[in-house]
């Protein structure tokens, strides 16, 4: 076979084919350059008047590689999961209570304290000194001339020291009033938790778990 004055991309285009459909063995193509400077390729040797340069095919037919596999990029890291928050809680039943000895609130999670004891003059119930309203002397006293009669004499130490039975008083929050006074509290837990050292943090940590699940169902 010989191929005469055929364009060197053409010729180039041909050896590929052929190799691609010849069986797998040694070949030789043969490149001739005649005395005009043109070029042709042939499986026989060339005419002895042009130049001659062989060329050894693979024995082998070419093989496509394989398409490159696509390396996925590394997973990215999921970001660390936020903190779980803390479970809903009912909120709490509370009660304002104000205490019978000097009027002071508190709050409290009994609606119904216990009765104590206490000193009757820390009550407020006589409306001027002890001593003007028992005392023998000065105008209004209470105390009797007559020594037969000043044997019984109350004295302002006997009312002072004369424990009497009180109870404090209180009502039931409303639902603002608790989240209100919840919120106070955890407030304060807080500026506990931030002033304690490391080993007195347990109970103030514990604290603010709880008070965090309550305020769960507050508004806001």
């Amino acid at each position: 076979m010989r191929i005469r004055h055929a364009p060197v991309f053409a010729c180039l285009l041909g050896i590929g084919m052929l190799v691609l459909l010849r069986p797998a063995v040694a070949t030789t193509v043969y490149k001739c350059t005649d005395t005009g400077g043109a070029v042709t390729y042939q499986d026989a040797p060339c005419p002895r008047q042009q130049k001659q340069q062989p060329i050894q095919l693979p024995d082998e037919p070419l093989t496509v590689p394989a398409a490159a596999t696509s390396i996925a990029p590394p997973p990215q890291e999921a970001p660390p999961p936020s903190p779980p928050a803390p479970p809903s809680a009912p909120l709490p039943v509370m009660f304002g209570c104000q205490r019978a000895t000097d009027g002071k609130s508190y709050l409290s999670d009994n609606g119904n304290p216990a009765p104590y004891q206490a000193p009757f003059g820390m009550l407020g119930a006589v409306p001027q000194p002890l001593g003007s309203a028992y005392g023998t002397g000065g105008t209004g006293g209470a105390g009797a001339s007559a020594p037969e009669l000043n044997r019984g004499k109350v004295t302002s130490g006997l009312v002072a020291n004369n424990y009497v039975w009180v109870q404090d008083q209180c009502r039931e929050l409303s639902p603002e009033e608790t989240c209100a006074a919840l919120q106070d509290a955890y407030d304060k837990n807080e500026q506990q938790l931030r002033q304690a050292f490391k080993s007195e943090r347990a109970p103030f940590e514990k604290r603010e778990q709880t008070l965090q699940a309550q305020l769960v169902g507050c508004p806001g």
